[in-house]
């Protein structure tokens, strides 16, 4: 069976025209959904992919579609093909159902690898030279190392409770919560 998958990024957008692509493509079944691409919490693909059967295949419009990252594209490709499915790309003409098709996705796989390896690299390389530099990573510290100390001394000697020094430094309960456990 011939499942389509049609999805919009935002509410005001429409799926109308993937909708008619999807049907002269010959789609029996038609999943819509408005959901960003770079979000996994999305209900109908999920469904979607849970009713696949062996021998389904799995139709869009555009690749972009089905997802924005290459990564989760992947991953996805994985789910069908481990429930013994299809993918078909309308635009890009793929089609895991044939022997290129299969060797396309293969080598966009392989492409995805070698750019991840290649950011991890440049990101190492990066962080080793910031770090010669002197720069620390991370995000700054809410609380100055004065401000850590008045807080502690504050709570300790039950002048302020935590609520308390929370709201008086400005920053979340939880903050005051990890300094005095590490205290």
């Amino acid at each position: 069976m011939l499942i389509g998958y049609a999805r919009v990024s935002t509410q005001e957008q429409d799926t109308a025209a993937q909708v008619a692509a999807l049907k002269a493509a010959g789609c029996e079944e038609i999943y819509r959904e408005k959901a960003s691409g770079g979000r996994w919490d999305r209900p109908k693909l999920l469904e979607l992919i849970s009713h696949l059967r062996k021998g389904d295949v799995v139709v869009v419009w555009k690749l972009d579609r089905l997802s924005r990252s290459l990564r989760d594209v992947l991953t996805l490709m994985e789910r069908i093909q481990e429930r013994k499915a299809g993918f078909r790309s309308l635009t890009e003409a793929i089609d895991t159902t044939t022997p290129a098709g299969r060797m396309m996705m293969q080598m966009v796989g392989s492409f995805a690898e070698f750019e991840r390896a290649m950011l991890k690299e440049r990101t190492q390389a990066g962080l080793a030279a910031a770090r010669r530099e002197g720069r620390v990573g991370g995000r700054p510290q809410k609380l100055k190392p004065q401000q850590r100390q008045e807080i502690i001394r504050l709570v300790k000697r039950g002048r302020k409770t935590a609520a308390d020094a929370a709201r008086l430094f400005g920053v979340h309960p939880a903050t005051i919560s990890r300094l005095l456990r590490s205290a």
